[in-house]
């Protein structure tokens, strides 16, 4: 995994890079569970969304390591 990544001549942390995807990917299934109606059998839904979005970073982050 390469530590930093020119992005218009600017280096970013790849970290950065996959907690922008994550995020873009958080909302998509935010938007999806929310629309079938699974937030209604949630206890706490923001905790449920950070656990989502937390997740989602982890599995991206890992994947970034091969």
């Amino acid at each position: 995994m390469p530590r930093e990544i020119a992005l218009f001549d600017l280096l970013v942390p790849s970290l950065f890079l996959a907690f922008v995807a994550s995020a873009a990917a958080q909302v998509l299934v935010d938007r999806l569970l929310g629309w079938s109606g699974v937030y209604r059998h949630i206890w706490h839904p923001p905790l449920f969304r950070l656990s989502i979005f937390v997740c989602i970073f982890g599995v991206i982050g890992l994947l970034m390591l091969r």
